[in-house]
């Protein structure tokens, strides 16, 4: 594997460098300083998406006929770097990397027309309808039904633990249409507006203290059969399809590599009370090695799937690999985070996370974020398929066992 830059791919390197000094604001950039979940301030996300639409940069792993960028993989990974280098913000953009290319693989043709235009423009904002109080690694367990009454699907049930559900327009739902069968043949994927009649929307506060999540009811919720992505009864094939998509998009090593960064200058500094600086602890010194150590092993692993596997292909089960590990170095990192931070990191500081509040903090303004991180790092290993769901995959998948 070469992964010395060509020409080529420097000049497109150089022409990100500008596009970002030239398109991020002070205000972006604080807003990205201070994310502390999956998703960076949704004011600052919306600016970020627009100005990225704008320069047609937003939905980079689309093919050109769609309206995306068509960017290789590299190019992909050149400007994931880059942007957590600059500050970028944490889009939520459910829609561009999760349903875009659920509904390129199995959309018919006017749903394709009717939702990507749309999800590129930002007019609709998509959040995904999976888990349930009682089907969450187990996911084949659903119960939400969807009945049939004519041309019209009717919907009840819950969904839980709903990212960004108050921000959305639409919601993508796994719901059960068939009781026969193996559990998994009887689901089918269903689009749904937020503001058809009959749904609700209720905020869960997480350990951080932040509305993220929601849990999200349906009573009687009627929608066209039109809505239905794939055939009936077949929703667990595309759902393995944005699965896959969605555990490698959330591995982020960029960002990972950007805070690790921001850890070894911390504890290379000294306090102003002239104490020894963090690093001297040896302790403190062989965890910043050995997350060193994991993080080049991941950030190669990765490399080396970037260039081996076409732009237009789906990860599949390596990307169980590539989530598990990536989880785990970011609960890993979060947690050396606090013990670097110390009593600093205790305050519980909500409303100097709002990067428009005009609050000033107080204390180290570089430890503002490191609870609500770690704690919001403590689901990384179960969203998108527990860790031990995803060894099982590798396991089967790979390893043949």
């Amino acid at each position: 594997m070469n992964i010395t830059l060509s020409p080529e791919a420097e000049l497109f390197r150089k022409e990100v460098l500008h596009f970002l000094d030239t398109q991020l604001t002070d205000e972006l950039r604080r807003a990205a300083n201070l994310t502390t979940g999956v998703h960076s301030h949704i004011e600052a996300s919306r600016r970020w998406y627009k100005i990225l639409a704008s320069k047609g940069w937003l939905a980079t792993t689309w093919p050109e006929e769609f309206g995306g960028a068509g960017w290789t993989a590299l190019q992909r990974h050149i400007f994931g770097i880059e942007a957590c280098k600059a500050g970028a913000p944490l889009l939520f953009n459910m829609g561009i990397r999760h349903l875009g290319p659920v509904l390129m693989a199995h959309g018919t043709r006017e749903q394709q027309e009717t939702y990507l235009p749309a999800i590129l423009s930002g007019d609709h904002v998509w959040c995904q309808g999976y888990s349930e109080p009682s089907a969450g690694s187990d996911l084949a367990s659903l119960r939400m039904r969807a009945v049939r009454n004519g041309d019209r699907y009717v919907l009840n049930g819950s969904k839980i633990w709903i990212t960004g559900a108050q921000y959305a327009t639409h919601i993508f739902c796994l719901v059960r249409t068939s009781d026969t069968g193996r559990k998994q043949e009887g689901i089918s994927f269903v689009i749904v507006p937020m503001d058809t009649p009959g749904i609700t929307v209720q905020p869960i506060i997480t350990l951080a203290g932040e509305h993220e999540v929601n849990q999200v009811f349906f009573s009687d919720v009627s929608v066209p059969i039109a809505n239905r992505v794939g055939e009936e009864n077949n929703g667990w094939r595309v759902a393995k399809v944005l699965m896959a998509y969605t555990r490698s998009n959330n591995v982020n090593t960029s960002w990972v590599r950007e805070q690790l960064e921001q850890l070894k200058r911390l504890c290379a500094g000294t306090s102003a009370t002239g104490a020894p600086p963090p690093i001297a602890n040896h302790h403190i010194a062989a965890q910043l090695a050995n997350l060193e150590i994991q993080l080049q092993a991941s950030e190669t692993m990765e490399l080396r799937l970037l260039s081996e596997m076409p732009g237009d292909q789906s990860p599949g089960a390596l990307s169980s690999l590539l989530k598990t590990r990536g989880s785990e170095l970011k609960q890993s990192l979060t947690q050396l985070f606090i013990e670097v931070a110390g009593y600093h990191g205790l305050p519980q500081q909500l409303e100097v996370l709002d990067p428009y509040s005009g609050i000033d903090g107080f204390g180290p303004p570089e430890f503002l974020t490191a609870m609500p991180r770690y704690l919001n790092e403590r689901a990384a290993t179960i969203y998108s398929g527990a860790s031990e769901i995803q060894r099982n995959l590798l396991a089967k998948r790979v390893l043949g066992l």
